[in-house]
């Protein structure tokens, strides 16, 4: 710890072991949960499975839990008329993605993978309202009441982070807390970072109409396809020269689609992506310049182009207060806490930092001198260790940011 900030008490060292501990004790079966949740991932909006099981444990602990509307659920842990509240959030969510880990417990879902590490954070998060929940005697010496959320959909646009702020979620809240699995950070490391961690993260749809044809004949049609190819292209560069490259633009396509025959020259095409951005203050001009844009590029083949930008998330902005109680928190529990970039990943984490200060960290999961995997992927392989760090490092930031440790 840096010497101008206060170390914990005694009796708060104590009870954060105490914490580490009764993890340890849920190791094994923390791992085995989130081996069956890895094993049956389900996409945004169908968690059903995921929120069952996690309501079982949580009720069959003695834990009151409280289910959104659909799916995802919240618990609170301590009492209610507490002095000090502090939420932990995990995400529920797989993505599209097929999995080729190989693994014993790989998903059994087709094209169905929890490719970003959320069966990681859901276990994490259950294992701190475990802990958390089995000392609530010293939670109430203390004052301090813990709100466990267990958020659907954060891998689409709009994720569910603002309809379960939007059940209230949030209120009585006096810091937000949550981790993200980063396999470029070795397993025993958090890494940390106050101000913006991620960025603004849009949706962008291009779509194209035009008279078709023959490809033997392009100049009695309007070639849409050619027209897109130019959209792909030169939109983003075009982009680049009209903003401040300080605001770190990065307009990427992830889907080009147009025409099912080499000879036809379709009528309709479209592509998708995501724009994203590491200032916010640029973020609300972005998406008419985007459509300026398109418009520019597309103009010289008489296509018509319609420009959808869904607006997604802003940044997650990180207090200090909230970064040195993690780090107090991460050091408490043998955690090595270490600098991390800010990226240009979106995270819906992001609006409950809007409504109350808090804090992301990077949960480190690359096995010590193992392969660096890449989020999103299929062959994503977490090394299991993470799964009680997470538990034992939220379970002690709930209890140390109360102090203002």
């Amino acid at each position: 710890m840096s010497e101008d900030r206060p170390h914990p008490t005694a009796e708060l060292a104590e009870l954060v072991a105490a914490l580490a501990a009764h993890v340890d004790a849920l190791e094994t079966e923390l791992a085995e949960v989130r081996r069956d949740l890895h094993a049956h991932p389900e996409l945004s909006h169908e968690e059903t499975r995921t929120t069952g099981i996690v309501q079982d444990l949580l009720s069959s602990a003695g834990i009151r839990t409280r289910p959104f509307p659909g799916t995802g659920l919240v618990a609170d842990v301590g009492p209610d008329q507490a002095t000090f509240r502090v939420l932990l959030r995990a995400d529920l969510d797989a993505l599209p993605v097929h999995e080729r880990t190989g693994l014993d417990f790989a998903s059994t879902t087709d094209g169905v993978c929890h490719a970003c590490g959320h069966d990681v954070h859901t276990t994490g998060v259950l294992g701190a309202g475990l802990a958390l929940h089995a000392h609530e005697d010293a939670l109430r010496q203390l004052g301090v009441a813990v709100r466990l959320v267990f958020q659907p959909a954060e891998e689409v646009i709009p994720g569910g982070a603002q309809r379960v702020i939007g059940h209230g979620v949030t209120d009585g809240v006096d810091v937000a807390y949550a981790v993200h699995a980063d396999p470029s950070i070795d397993v025993g490391r958090v890494g940390l970072r106050p101000g913006a961690i991620t960025a603004a993260c849009d949706m962008v749809t291009v779509r194209l109409t035009g008279h078709g044809g023959h490809t033997s004949r392009p100049h009695l049609t309007e070639d849409l396809t050619f027209a897109l190819a130019k959209v792909v292209t030169e939109v983003p560069a075009a982009l680049s020269r009209r903003l401040d490259p300080r605001v770190g633009a990065a307009l990427v396509w992830g889907q080009v689609r147009a025409g099912r025959a080499s000879n036809v020259i379709p009528s309709t095409g479209e592509c998708g992506g995501t724009l994203r951005l590491l200032d916010a203050s640029a973020w609300p001009a972005v998406g008419p310049l985007v459509e300026d844009i398109v418009a520019a590029v597309v103009a010289p083949y008489a296509v018509t182009a319609e420009v959808l930008v869904t607006k997604g998330v802003p940044p997650v902005v990180n207090t200090v207060a909230a970064v040195e109680a993690l780090r107090a928190a991460a050091e408490g529990v043998g955690l090595l806490p270490v600098p991390t970039a800010q990226s240009l990943g979106g995270e819906d984490f992001a609006w409950y930092l809007h409504e109350v200060p808090g804090a992301m960290a990077r949960l480190g999961t690359r096995t010590h001198g193992g392969h660096t995997h890449d989020l999103h992927q299929g062959d994503l392989v977490v090394d299991e260790a993470a799964v009680g760090h997470a538990a034992r490092f939220l379970a002690a930031a709930a209890v140390l940011s109360a102090k203002g440790e």
